[in-house]
């Protein structure tokens, strides 16, 4: 049996179409219509879209596909942007229909594959490509990923903040379903709104040492709402290395460093004294300056009062932007590993402060227990990410909100620099 194509005309096919290769095909040699070479069939279906040679499609609107008549079905789409992204779609359980499920992008080149069978079961193939207008009225969404490319630690959280704030729950999660975080190891991770202009990403529990991270945006040219419009964003790649954990026990006024879950280092140190207790808790290295003017009127404290200070400090490890640091504090050994006498920081020999220096990199843990202090920030006094537990971070996601309809996290303002 020979296949031979349909002679009637697709009225309602009103994408601009451009077939990369169509013809007449027949069944092989055993009369077996499924070993038959895929015929054109541009005449069983038809595409939405506008009318008129050369028209760009509306990315607002959903790409759909149907079959005429009930002379077959669609058995498979595949549409793809010249960038790569797919586009998702659902297709009838007769085959009859497949709709676009996520949004086209704007000013975009795409290529849909569609796969046919009729009647007897011979299949069916169309290529075509269209094109999509570009939304010049409306604003762009600019995304920013941080920290900058390089190797960090296994505490880092990768950033993404965004120009323009966005509250609405529907529009974050078309935002957030577009922002890629790829791992080699792969890890369970999540977004979390820490408000409606930054995002923060972070894996359920700390990045396995010597990890690739790779993140992108694919928002470029996706419909957010009505006036907005995904823009580019600038790819990141970034590595952890060894695992590094500095854990510091108050009470005990000791700090133990590991790396990779061996102990290397156990140092004596202090912390805050009374009415200056150490937050505890997570937090993470921030940056690290050999030299640091740290004065205590930065922190509310008058000068010329009992406990003001104006001093030039080593080897200084920060890991708060409110001034908690690691640092070197010679004018205190004497109570270092016995008493707890600093304004707020872990003080420690200068010895130790640059050997500490030397041995952490951004990103890497610190972690405070036992102390008299409040609880760390989760956000905006540094990276305070790891203080909330798996289930409360997966619930900030905005997917997660787009599911069972919890309330977004509030906003959280950035505490400005201080010094302790």
């Amino acid at each position: 049996m020979n296949h031979t194509p349909r002679t009637r005309t697709v009225v309602s096919c009103t994408l601009l179409v451009t077939a990369l290769g169509a013809g007449v095909t027949a069944c092989g040699s055993d009369g077996n219509p499924l070993s038959a070479r895929p015929y054109d069939a541009a005449d069983l279906i038809s595409f939405s879209g506008p009318a008129g040679e050369g028209k760009r499609v509306d990315p607002d609107k959903p790409l759909e596909i149907t079959v005429n008549d009930d002379d077959g079905r669609i058995t498979d789409v595949t549409v793809q942007d010249a960038t790569g992204r797919y586009v998702a779609g659902e297709l009838a359980a007769d085959g009859s229909r497949w709709h676009s499920t996520s949004p086209l992008a704007a000013n975009a080149h795409y290529t849909v594959a569609v796969s046919t069978e009729d009647d007897d079961g011979a299949p069916g193939r169309k290529v075509l490509t269209f094109d999509t207008s570009n939304p010049t009225t409306r604003k762009r969404l600019t995304v920013t990923f941080g920290p900058q490319a390089g190797e960090y630690g296994v505490g880092q959280p990768i950033t993404a903040q965004l120009d323009q704030e966005v509250k609405d729950k529907g529009q974050r999660a078309v935002i957030e379903r577009a922002l890629k975080v790829d791992s080699t190891p792969e890890v369970q991770g999540s977004w979390y709104w820490v408000s409606g202009k930054e995002l923060h990403y972070r894996p359920k529990e700390y990045w396995p040492a010597h990890t690739a991270i790779s993140v992108h945006s694919n928002l470029d040219g996706i419909k957010i709402s009505d006036r907005l419009w995904g823009g580019p964003a600038k790819p990141l790649k970034i590595t952890t290395g060894d695992r590094i954990e500095a854990l510091t026990d108050a009470a005990a006024h000791q700090m133990t460093v590991y790396r990779n879950g061996a102990q290397i280092n156990r140092i004596p140190v202090t912390t805050g004294r009374p009415g200056f207790e150490t937050r505890n808790g997570v937090k993470v290295v921030l940056d690290k300056q050999y030299l640091v003017r740290m004065r205590g009127t930065t922190i509310g404290i008058a000068e010329g009062t009992s406990d003001s200070y104006d001093l030039l400090v080593y080897w200084a490890t920060r890991v708060t932007w409110s001034g908690e640091y690691v640092h070197a504090a010679p004018w205190s050994v004497g109570s270092q590993g016995s008493a707890n006498v600093s304004h707020g920081c872990t003080g420690m020999s200068t010895s130790n402060a640059q050997w500490f220096f030397k041995t952490v990199r951004d990103g890497d843990i610190v972690k405070v227990v036992n102390s008299n202090g409040r609880a760390m920030e989760p956000f905006g006094n540094g990276f305070g990410d790891w203080n909330v537990d798996w289930k409360k971070w997966s619930k900030g996601s905005a997917l997660a909100n787009a599911k069972t309809g919890a309330q977004a996290p509030g906003d959280v303002a950035r505490l400005q620099p201080a010094a302790f």
